[in-house]
């Protein structure tokens, strides 16, 4: 139910009575905190998974599988055909009309029908995070998805809220992220067991951040790591 903004970013994310360059904690009012709350909202992860001029459900979806889920999708095949401009009749579709007509090819269903309906209940926001409620085309957005195991959900509030329920994925991935982080490389097969302790023992802790960094510190992997000579 807060945020740390200056003027400029309160601006951009439509955070009124904020004023000055420098950053400060502004409590949020239920809708905002709503929109902002959690990674998800924020301006930076949504501009990355973005192109300069429309946004990305598939590069969106793509990260989140990634680095929140911790099932990346496989590369793609060669030659992708691009994604269609129009609808089959010629009139302007949304993204999420026109993504279904892409996934219609086997090759590239198999990817993206686990990755579109993440990065599509994030097109509330547009390529530089700001909170919207028509697309590039001037039609409104649908941003209902499923994850890959059929559950449904209703934008990123309710893809936020399934997640939390789920801390004991989301906390493995990002153990596994910060593990690598820290000792240099990525984890190995061997690495799983010392993955899924710290993830248990955090679990104990009610999740704290400091219960993940001190079970890293004190794992074998992070303790037995090979210095550079």
């Amino acid at each position: 139910d807060y945020t740390f903004v200056n003027e400029r970013l309160a601006t951009h994310y439509g955070i009124p009575n904020v004023y000055g360059s420098h950053f400060r904690r502004v409590a949020l009012d239920a809708e905002t905190a709503e929109h902002r709350g959690g990674i998800f909202g924020h301006g930076s992860l949504l501009t990355v998974t973005s192109y300069p001029n429309r946004t990305s459900p598939v590069l969106r979806g793509k990260w989140m599988l990634t680095n929140v889920l911790g099932t990346p999708p496989p590369p793609p095949p060669a030659d992708v055909p691009d994604l269609p401009d129009r609808g089959e009749d010629g009139q302007a579709a949304t993204v999420r009309d026109r993504l279904a007509r892409h996934r219609e090819s086997p090759a590239c269903s198999v990817c993206h029908a686990p990755m579109d309906p993440l990065g599509l209940a994030l097109e509330n926001y547009d390529a530089t995070g700001r909170w919207r409620t028509t697309g590039e085309a001037g039609l409104p957005i649908d941003a209902s998805g499923r994850l890959p195991d059929g559950t449904a959900f209703e934008g990123p509030m309710g893809l936020r809220s399934i997640l939390l329920e789920r801390r004991d994925q989301f906390v493995g991935t990002l153990t596994e992220k910060l593990l690598a982080y820290s000792i240099g490389r990525p984890p190995e097969y061997f690495d799983r067991p010392t993955v899924r302790a710290i993830t248990r023992d955090a679990a104990v802790h009610d999740y704290r951040w400091s219960a993940i960094i001190v079970g890293i510190v004190q794992s074998a992997p992070f303790r037995m790591r090979k210095a550079e000579s």
